[in-house]
């Protein structure tokens, strides 16, 4: 065999080899063009808890991408038992077509990515690549009825904290429901300062943190779960801010470009906090 003739002979080698997997995934995105249209409406969405969304894919793709060496190692041998996988996934995602539950579809989509990984290229591709494709669940926004549930929940909760702390702090404050008043002005929790948009956030971003740590699982999930508290003391913070600005320099000085750059600055914060917490625990 030539040399013009073994060039050629191996990237066709290669297509035949990759041709299956490339034609099942364009299948793949076909099947959920209306899930991954209605996510991309909820990402893009005014006042969206899920404009990172759009971020994940690409984070899973570079966490993938990083891993190239030893996944190229691994021998491909298929397994069956991603079948049932996919037709389980696949059954979730007609049912809830149906209904138009594209909550449910969402995730259906792992399940069948799933299991074409591990079909196409078996358990040690799979178990090597299983935080990359499960971090894909951040992507899959939440319904609107829970998300406002939890919402109100928080937002109460942070307007009793920040109206104890006032209080402590020397200002008078009394709590109404979301409603902080004080003497001479008052602030409003409502759903977009609950706290619930930097929590969504923050566990996405304490995942990737836990994930690179280095350490036993259980000092990762803690880490993990500190998001939570987390993301719920600098929410009150935010709110404390907010509120010492209305009653000192009047209600006007705590809107617009002041409550928007409040909210970079929280999240700033909570990134710290959240890094501080994993060098601590390493």
């Amino acid at each position: 065999m030539s040399e013009v003739e073994n060039f050629q002979h191996i990237p066709m080698s290669r297509l035949k080899k990759h041709f299956p997997p490339i034609f099942i995934a364009g299948l793949f995105l076909l099947t959920y063009v209306p899930t991954l249209v209605w996510m991309w409406d909820r990402w893009f969405a005014r006042d969206s808890y899920y404009s990172h969304g759009i971020l994940i894919p690409f984070v899973t793709a570079y966490l993938i991408w990083q891993k190239r060496d030893e996944l190229a190692r691994i021998s491909h041998r298929r397994s069956r038992w991603g079948i049932p996988l996919v037709v389980i996934g696949l059954g979730l995602h007609v049912i809830s077509s149906l209904f138009r539950v594209y909550f449910s579809s969402g995730f259906s989509m792992i399940v069948v990515l799933i299991g074409l990984i591990l079909y196409f290229y078996g358990w040690k591709f799979l178990q090597k690549n299983l935080f990359p494709v499960f971090f894909l669940v951040f992507m899959v926004p939440i319904p609107l009825v829970i998300i406002a549930n939890i919402s109100f929940k928080m937002k109460i909760l942070a307007a009793q904290i920040a109206t104890f702390l006032l209080n402590r702090m020397g200002f008078l404050a009394i709590r109404d429901g979301s409603w902080i008043r004080m003497q001479h002005a008052y602030v409003i929790v409502d759903d977009v300062c609950s706290g619930l948009r930097s929590l969504i956030s923050l566990t996405a971003l304490g995942s990737i943190f836990a994930y690179w740590m280095k350490g036993p699982m259980i000092k990762r999930m803690i880490l993990f779960l500190s998001t939570i508290p987390i993301a719920i003391i600098t929410n009150v913070f935010r709110i404390i801010f907010l509120s010492f600005i209305s009653e000192v320099w009047g209600p006007q000085y705590a809107t617009g470009l002041t409550h928007d750059i409040s909210g970079f600055l929280v999240f700033a914060l909570a990134f710290a906090l959240l890094f501080a917490v994993g060098r601590i625990l390493e």
